[in-house]
């Protein structure tokens, strides 16, 4: 059995499975870039705890460095980490929802796909 030979309406729950797919796929490695930003933020404040507060410290600024005052830089990450740690709630959860979309979309495709074709 074609695709072209499946009713609209399965037709239709097949189109938003693969949405949902896709969307679930790009929610994914969206949560993997927040995570690798979380870390490198964890490993730069780890290196800011470790520096007295005379060592002159930086941050990259594009393609140049810019020296800065500890406590700024650590307020400044601090923010990041506020930031990125909320994203990655939100993320967590827009996953979890289109798993759940996904799920429920496969058993109703199940179903259909079983009163189109039921066993001989």
């Amino acid at each position: 059995m074609s695709a072209q030979d499946l009713p609209p309406a399965v037709r239709e729950q097949l189109t938003r499975l693969d949405q949902f797919q896709q969307n679930l796929q790009a929610i994914m490695v969206q949560k993997q870039q927040v995570d690798l930003e979380l870390i490198e933020i964890e490993k730069a404040t780890s290196e800011l705890t470790k520096a007295k507060s005379t060592d002159p410290v930086y941050k990259t600024a594009g393609s140049i460095l810019v020296k800065l005052n500890k406590t700024d830089l650590s307020k400044e990450l601090a923010e990041k980490k506020e930031v990125a740690t909320t994203r990655q709630m939100v993320l967590s959860k827009q996953e979890v929802r289109l798993k759940d979309n996904v799920k429920e979309l496969q058993s109703k495709l199940e179903q259909s796909l079983k009163s189109i074709n039921p066993k001989k």
